[in-house]
């Protein structure tokens, strides 16, 4: 079966401002301040959680790794009790998934997000029946750009590896596809238009509405 693997944040969804609220969070209660602004700072937030860490600290005192592995897991808690204030799908993104399954394709999704947080926003935003599998940063012992991170996802979803692509936004992504040999399809939203073409995926959508056809020009 053919099967078309999603990244999470960043393209399906923007979680952008609730990923940098709970950042912020952790820098107030460092009694720093908010050191990450949701207009600007939303690609580094699409790169995860110490990615925001890391730029918060940057800015005042440099990067200490011991205190960015410190404040992680209080980063996750916060984002927990948080997780979909701000969070919404972008446009067309299930109406995208929906045309793909109707057209015999399986779906999923494979994020280095930890799968709890995953599920639990999937869930939230009433999607997560639409995918057939969900593949977290802790659902293995490897997570993207390791291969067996896509690789599972498309077997959970009931797929043939070799007959998938992934759609993503980011090098991570990208470089798992390779790594898989498979395409890589990556979308504009998340991280800019021109970060996105320096990647060199096999395809870039600005528009969900074109993924249905790129899906079957490089899949069939």
């Amino acid at each position: 079966m053919r099967s078309v693997i999603f990244d999470l944040d960043g393209t399906l969804a923007d979680t952008s401002g609730d990923l940098i609220a709970a950042a912020n969070t952790c820098f107030r209660d460092l009694g720093l301040g908010d050191m990450l602004d949701p207009a600007t700072d939303a690609a580094t937030a699409l790169c995860g959680g110490r990615a925001m860490l890391r730029l918060g600290f940057s800015r005042l005192q440099g990067i200490d790794e011991d205190e960015v592995d410190r404040q992680y897991p209080l980063l996750l808690e916060a984002y927990t009790q948080a997780i979909d204030i701000h969070t919404v799908l972008y446009p067309g993104a299930m109406e995208a998934v929906m045309a793909l399954k109707s057209s015999g394709y399986a779906v999923g999704i494979a994020t280095n997000k930890p799968a709890a947080l995953a599920e639990a926003l999937m869930r939230s935003l009433g999607v997560r029946d639409h995918f057939a599998s969900l593949i977290g940063a802790d659902t293995l012992k490897v997570r993207k750009p390791d291969p067996a991170h896509h690789i599972e996802a498309v077997l959970r979803a009931g797929g043939d590896p070799a007959r998938s692509l992934l759609v993503g936004d980011t090098v991570t992504d990208r470089d798992t596809a390779r790594n898989a040999g498979v395409p890589s399809v990556l979308v504009s939203f998340g991280q800019g238009r021109e970060t996105v073409l320096a990647l060199q995926a096999d395809a870039i959508i600005d528009d969900f509405a074109d993924l249905p056809g790129v899906v079957a020009r490089l899949i069939g």
